[in-house]
């Protein structure tokens, strides 16, 4: 039935089958919508696998996350509003614009370079009218803060170094401690955003991704509690039997380990 048909080819006349009269009901019963949920836990089971640095999960989960874009595809196509041919074209175009220093006049510039030229051409071409548009509402807060910070410097609007990052974060910090004896909320919330941003800063000035390093830092929390967990259960007491000073000697217990 799909004889003589590349791999690409295949998956999009696959997904078309299913999606036909006669298919399967499930996936012909999907939508946009639907479906956002599986593209989402796609995209995070790739993040993992790039992570973990496995080839041979990066490979599945990266013909998984295909699947649901053909999928995307296949719908808008049977409504008549485009095809995934038709998304390749415009990927393939933005990249050749994106690029001048390689598809037009032949330049070596770094990578930060090409990051705010990047920028700059969507802003110049009338693609974009903020340089911070097109970060998705939906985005993690910390990726959005990281992001904007360097949608920002992309036109020359940032620190000149981490030292005044870290100036920022100081005074950021003073200014929480000093919000908070008053009690107000909103304000101390106000200032706790700002410190956050100042820290995304920070980790984009030194190549490090704020997201990558939280979810690192809780991952090695998460193991170490655990440790904690199994030292309280073993023993057959409450969490309350244990003072404090307890639980740390365990946590360092597991630090160590």
């Amino acid at each position: 039935m799909f004889d003589n048909l590349t791999p690409f080819n295949k998956l999009r006349k696959i997904m078309a089958t299913l999606r036909a009269p006669g298919g399967c009901n499930w996936d012909r019963k999907q939508t946009h919508k639907s479906l956002l949920p599986y593209l989402i836990e796609e995209t995070y089971e790739v993040v993992e696998a790039i992570e973990d640095g496995s080839s041979d999960d990066l490979r599945e989960e990266l013909g998984d996350l295909l699947c649901q874009i053909i999928f995307h595809a296949q719908i808008a196509d049977e409504e008549g509003r485009f095809n995934v041919d038709d998304s390749i074209a415009s990927i393939n175009k933005k990249l050749i614009n994106r690029h001048p220093h390689v598809f037009g006049e032949k330049k070596d510039l770094s990578p930060d370079e090409v990051r705010d030229q990047w920028e700059k051409v969507k802003i110049e071409s009338g693609e974009k009218k903020s340089v911070i548009n097109g970060i998705p509402k939906s985005a993690p807060a910390l990726v959005k803060g990281f992001r904007f910070g360097e949608k920002a410097a992309g036109v020359g609007f940032d620190w000149n170094d981490t030292t005044e990052v870290m100036d920022k974060i100081k005074e950021e910090i003073a200014e929480i401690e000093s919000a908070m004896p008053d009690g107000n909320i909103d304000r101390i919330e106000d200032e706790i955003g700002d410190l956050l941003f100042a820290v995304s800063s920070l980790a984009r000035k030194l190549d490090i991704n704020p997201e990558q390093a939280l979810n690192r830092t809780l991952q090695k929390f998460s193991k170490r509690f655990n440790y904690i967990e199994d030292k309280v259960r073993e023993s057959g007491k409450r969490w309350d039997d244990f003072t404090l000073d307890q639980l740390e000697s365990w946590w360092q217990e597991a630090k160590n380990r």
